[in-house]
């Protein structure tokens, strides 16, 4: 009896587990320090797999594309940044972002959409443990909404960057 590798649709059972048409996301593991993403991973699911600084770029937005962003692996050293493709592309939205021992840590931080470029994690003050996710959206040719929650240590600060 041969067992097929490919998920069956929904419905059917095997082996490799069930999808249900469109709702299966692909996982992205970073492969390195840097990764950029292509359009037609639209709907990943991304991961800071490693200690060391990750670095996802995003692809030129169209109207309704999206990635998710999941901390798997602590922050150590460097930094992890999600960045847009172009200087000229924007974040608008808003994370929010606390301590993981103290449970009134949490604060709002918001991209303006007109300035922000990147969102840069430090493993402390901005983010980078275990268990942070953010989601971008993209809303136009020159914006990507995002939201998220961010899970660090002290008094947190933005994770927005211009740069």
């Amino acid at each position: 009896m041969t067992i097929s590798t490919v998920p069956e649709q929904l419905g059917m059972r095997s082996p490799s587990g069930v999808v249900a048409p469109g709702m299966h996301k692909d996982v992205i593991a970073s492969g390195g320090t840097t990764r950029t993403l292509l359009a037609a991973e639209s709907g990943a699911v991304c991961l800071f797999d490693s200690a060391a600084g990750i670095t996802y770029t995003l692809p030129t937005p169209v109207v309704g594309m999206h990635f998710d962003f999941f901390w798997k692996t602590q922050r150590t050293s460097s930094s992890h940044k999600i960045i847009t493709s172009d200087a000229t592309v924007f974040m608008v939205g808003s994370v929010m972002a606390g301590d993981a021992t103290i449970a009134t840590s949490g604060d709002v931080f918001e991209a303006d959409g007109t300035t922000i470029v990147a969102v840069t994690i430090d493993g402390d003050t901005k983010g980078g443990f275990i268990g942070g996710r953010c989601t971008l959206v993209a809303l136009s040719a020159t914006q990507w909404a995002i939201h998220g929650i961010l899970i660090g240590t002290g008094t947190m600060a933005t994770p927005f960057t211009t740069t």
